[in-house]
């Protein structure tokens, strides 16, 4: 018989436990971010352990990133990345992303950020234009979940084969189970999550962690 375990607060202290500590500027962000508006969007540190771990696994120079908030993934991205390496960062709050600016600059990765503030469909759509389909190696996408769909459609053109797409919040507390929440964010999740597993473009898995996050290997 298979064997699960529930991830409770017991076990997510253990596996925090069993991490790489959290380099002092990350947790510097994590500290102002934690009084902003909209704090719930900061991915965790088990998550950011997650993806570096991945990032420097796949040898990933070139990332692309829809939704940065306050630039803690942003942040991890770039610090992973080989010096040559780059993420190009789309969101629409200068307001927000004056934060990350600030951090990026102290922990010695801005230089690797090309910040595009505007809606990021536009931006992506932009650089297909531009001919940079299949140029990318890894997208994280962490905004609108009603614009995941779209955002999911246009990383797989950028995306190089053999590159991988991590989505973020795809367990979005539980709801995605629970059919008696109808809302527009967790249905534009549950379908997404629906055509990903039958999606024969791409290899897909869908991990608890944080919120749930879908990796999407491009075939």
């Amino acid at each position: 018989m298979p064997r699960w375990i529930k991830v409770d607060a017991s076990i997510n202290h253990y596996i925090t436990a069993h991490l790489e500590p959290e380099a002092p500027v990350l947790q510097a962000l994590q500290r102002e971010t934690s009084t902003m508006e909209g704090a719930q969007m900061q991915i965790s540190h088990e998550q950011a352990r997650f993806m570096t771990l991945l990032l420097k696994a796949m040898g990933a120079r070139r990332t692309l990133e829809v939704g940065v908030y306050t630039g803690y993934s942003t942040l991890i991205t770039a610090a992973a990345l080989p010096a040559d390496g780059s993420v190009l960062a789309c969101d629409i709050s200068a307001e927000w992303t004056a934060v990350a600016q600030r951090y990026w600059q102290q922990a010695g990765v801005a230089d690797k950020i090309d910040l595009r503030l505007a809606p990021a469909q536009d931006t992506m759509r932009t650089l297909l234009a531009q001919g940079q389909a299949g140029s990318f190696d890894f997208v994280f996408i962490d905004a609108d979940k009603t614009g995941y769909d779209a955002y999911y459609e246009l990383a797989l053109q950028l995306l190089r084969p053999g590159g991988l797409i991590v989505l973020d919040n795809c367990l979005w507390d539980g709801s995605v189970v629970d059919a008696s929440v109808q809302d527009e964010d967790t249905v534009a999740i549950r379908v997404l999550n629906d055509k990903i597993a039958r999606d024969a473009r791409v290899h897909s898995y869908l991990a608890p962690v944080g919120d749930g996050v879908y990796l999407v290997y491009k075939r």
